[in-house]
């Protein structure tokens, strides 16, 4: 009986499907009993048609939806498709290596209030180095991914992080009938912050697991790191991101903190001559925010998570100090 439930969603990512699903189905070590469920947002480049050809068969599944809906929609149909306790999230522009699967199972499995753990991420042109070692979030309304760029040597122990990098990362799927599926209003960008952020209000943990690695190239179906799209989208979701998870009270504390953040942020983007774009993305999530979407997707305060709120407000600050010292 399987255990787990891989989901892959895919969107035009011929030129990495190969890799991906060889290193997934047939070199992983050790591996407890998964499936593969790859939901496809209407590829054009052939992708379908390769995978129901080489690919799909026992153990291996393909949804193919008529219209790209978008990185959210497409994990929660995967998710609420899956029949087992845990599910992985996979980019399909990634390698894994063969003790993978194995290594985010074993350790979600430590602890029932661990939700989600984050796989060690590696640049795939540089291996090396870290590409995402789970992630940090700061009172400065900035997430980063940890040790992007440096060392992979220096990330070889588990420990706690803000929230798993929806790349490559495994969730206990009953969390999610309590605390909600991934957000559809995010479309793409910042809904894994979003989901680790919601659990941890819920007192769960999210971790990195550094036995757990895959080769990821990164931006694949966007093209860059930075590029307008992704800038609009992801500015409008890192005001979404607050507006949705922090109570008023909270949200007024930090104010000054991300003014400087997002001011900061504006100047960064305006050398990359995407500074109306950028300002056009927090409007945007502000908007969405104060709007109706933001009231109906609002995490309601409880008393009794206002421990959890603490623990949180002390993360954002100390974060700020985890940028500086790159940790």
């Amino acid at each position: 009986m399987s255990e787990i439930t891989v989901v892959i969603p895919n969107y035009n990512g011929m030129k990495y499907l190969a890799e991906c699903m060889t290193s997934l189905c047939r070199e992983q070590q050790n591996a407890p009993g998964y499936e593969v469920l790859i939901i496809d947002n209407a590829s054009v480049d052939g992708s379908v048609e390769y995978l129901q050809k080489e690919w799909c068969g026992e153990g291996v599944r393909l949804i193919s939806l008529p219209e790209n809906t978008g990185f959210c929609h497409a994990v929660n149909l995967g998710i609420r498709e899956a029949k087992t306790p845990y599910v992985i999230l996979l980019n399909n522009d990634t390698k894994a290596e063969a003790g993978f699967v194995r290594g985010l199972y074993d350790a979600i499995r430590e602890n029932e209030k661990i939700f989600s753990v984050s796989a060690k991420m590696l640049m795939w042109d540089r291996p090396e180095l870290i590409d995402d070692a789970g992630d940090r979030y700061c009172v400065l309304g900035w997430v980063y991914s940890r040790g992007k760029g440096r060392p992979a040597a220096d990330y070889d122990k588990s420990v706690p992080v803000f929230s798993a990098c929806g790349g490559a990362a495994i969730y206990r799927r009953s969390v999610f009938e309590e605390i909600g599926y991934f957000d559809e209003e995010h479309f793409a960008y910042l809904e894994d912050l979003d989901i680790g952020y919601r659990a941890r209000i819920y007192g769960y943990e999210n971790r990195y697991e550094p036995k757990a690695a895959v080769l990821h190239y990164g931006s694949a179906s966007t093209g860059s790191r930075y590029n307008p799209r992704k800038t609009l989208l992801a500015s409008a979701n890192s005001i979404y991101v607050i507006g949705k998870n922090m109570p008023l009270l909270q949200c007024i504390l930090n104010l000054p903190f991300f003014l400087l953040g997002f001011g900061i942020k504006f100047l960064f983007f305006c050398k990359k001559r995407m500074g109306k774009l950028y300002l056009k993305g927090l409007a945007a999530g502000l908007r969405r925010s104060v709007g109706t979407t933001g009231r109906q997707h609002k995490v309601p305060f409880r008393w009794h998570h206002l421990g959890n709120y603490v623990k949180i407000q002390w993360q954002l600050y100390f974060n700020v100090f985890r940028i500086l010292m790159k940790s």
